[in-house]
């Protein structure tokens, strides 16, 4: 199993961070990286996720959550066409780490055959693509006027 990991620290609180990554339909305003997402935020259900890493080609697809832990973590799991080939369990993880401040962890673990391959061809552009989207997390959180 293969892991890219991006961490941020967030001057808002873990409640105001989990608002903003569970309101799936305000993406398009604010996220760069995960363009569009719908669906219900609770364990089972699917969603439907668009994103576009910088400098790499979009990609629909439809993961199952996996785990829900209000203001503290959201998981889905994916798959490319079929379990096994291409498998990543995307994670969000907000650990508080004051009155108003908490760490922001993004990452996803990859398993399946085709790991190696297709994660030499998509490591730079998801590295940066979770980046962007943390730093435009943060400012979004941060601005406690916003949605």
């Amino acid at each position: 199993m293969k892991e890219l990991r991006s961490e941020i620290t967030i001057e808002a609180p873990a409640q105001r961070v989990w608002e903003v990554l569970t309101d799936l339909g305000s993406f398009p305003d604010w996220n760069p990286f995960m363009q569009r997402a719908s669906g219900e935020v609770a364990v089972g259900k699917k969603l439907a996720v668009y994103l576009k890493p910088p400098g790499g080609m979009g990609m629909s697809f439809k993961p199952r959550v996996l785990k829900v832990d209000p203001n503290r973590e959201f998981r889905w799991l994916g798959h490319l066409v079929v379990k096994g080939i291409f498998d990543g369990e995307h994670i969000f993880e907000i650990e508080p780490t004051g009155d108003a401040k908490c760490s922001f962890v993004q990452r996803e673990e990859f398993s399946g055959v085709l790991v190696p391959l297709m994660l030499a061809m998509i490591r730079k552009s998801t590295e940066r693509g979770f980046n962007e989207m943390n730093q435009a997390l943060k400012a979004r959180a941060e601005n406690a006027t916003l949605g």
